[in-house]
């Protein structure tokens, strides 16, 4: 059977200069609407849903795209989305990525009241302090949903969680696991703490040892990791706000971790001793 005839093909279509527009911030502010581009995410966002409505509100694809993921189109169709066929062009229009994959969804924000997220009482969280890098805040939120956390909160001087490569770095997870935005950096301190969370500090110079605090049996109760700016790390006046600063021990020759490496691993081994029957190893033994 032969493609279907794209119903979009010029780039100045309205519906095409409204969803190209969301790649600017201050548009997707406005209109509380964001691009999700690729297989992965769209499909992630068909199936998710709030209370209010779903996620997904419309879909661009190509004939190719759309005949190659037919069951993706059909859980959008479900969601109650409108679905566009678009030519190569338009989709590439729309799309912030250089080689597109054929799908381009327009989605509702979806981050979550940080007192919602202080009422589900959770046990792991990480906070993202003043991290400006858009792919390292979408991998921190996906090693934290891969690693069970219950939250992840951006706080008010971190990058916008909508950016295009902080969508694409989480690869689906923004879609799994509740987020809030813009709190300040003390105020989720504070409050994470009144709540009966363990707030750490994850610092390459931190005076506990990450090593150490799991052989002690220190890790197992409901924590929160704040993770800091990917050039200068916490300030000192966030350090002096939490319960303890830990380092992640360099057993090798390596200067540093990276923050996403760093995340992965802080998080891996609260997730680790929370799960511990009868105590745990060090994360890092060989």
């Amino acid at each position: 059977m032969p493609p279907a005839t794209p119903e979009l093909i010029s780039p100045r279509s309205p519906r095409v200069a409204a969803a190209r527009r969301l790649a600017k911030r201050n548009f997707r502010g406005k209109e509380r609407l964001f691009l999700a581009e690729g297989p992965q995410a769209v499909r992630e966002a068909a199936g998710h849903r709030d209370a209010d409505a779903a996620t997904l509100v419309e879909l661009f694809a190509t004939p190719d795209a759309a005949d190659r993921y037919a069951d993706i189109i059909g859980d959008a169709r479900d969601a109650g989305a409108r679905i566009h066929l678009a030519s190569e062009q338009v989709v590439a229009d729309i799309s912030t990525t250089v080689t597109p994959q054929g799908l381009v969804g327009v989605c509702r924000f979806l981050d979550t009241p940080f007192e919602d997220i202080l009422a589900a009482r959770p046990r792991l969280v990480a906070v993202l302090a003043h991290v400006r890098d858009p792919g390292n805040a979408g991998t921190v939120l996906r090693c934290a949903d891969a690693a069970g956390a219950e939250a992840v909160v951006l706080t008010d001087a971190s990058v916008d969680l909508y950016n295009p490569k902080a969508v694409r770095a989480s690869v689906g997870s923004l879609f799994h696991l509740p987020v809030a935005v813009g709190v300040p950096v003390d105020r989720a301190v504070a409050l994470l703490r009144d709540t009966g969370v363990r707030v750490l500090a994850a610092d390459g110079a931190g005076d506990r040892d990450l090593d150490d605090e799991l052989d002690k049996g220190t890790m197992g109760g409901p924590t929160a990791w704040v993770f800091g700016n990917e050039a200068w790390g916490l300030p000192e006046e966030t350090r002096a706000l939490t319960d303890a600063v830990v380092s992640v021990p360099i057993h090798g020759k390596a200067e540093s971790l990276n923050l996403a490496t760093a995340a992965a691993v802080c998080l891996y081994a609260s997730a680790r001793a929370q799960r511990a029957v009868g105590g745990c190893r060090s994360v890092t033994e060989n």
